[in-house]
């Protein structure tokens, strides 16, 4: 999937309704899923752009993606 325009240089994007935070990278994300977030503009980015960064904000891994921890 390529990420969307407005968020070409993160990596991870959180949906604040559920505390999952997404891959933008990740081979298994559906690019629907995606777009529906932005539509309903409740996403939410990090600084720094990492996953730990998300974990520290209570989000967690969408339980979508393959077992991995991203970093």
């Amino acid at each position: 999937m390529s990420r969307p325009t407005r968020f070409e240089h993160n990596r991870f994007l959180g949906d604040k309704r559920s505390q999952v935070v997404y891959d933008l990278d990740a081979a298994d994300l559906d690019a629907a899923r995606v777009d529906a977030l932005v539509a309903a503009q409740t996403y939410q980015t990090f600084g720094p752009d990492r996953l730990a960064e998300a974990r520290n904000r209570g989000y967690k891994l969408w339980k979508g993606h393959s077992d991995r921890d991203p970093k």
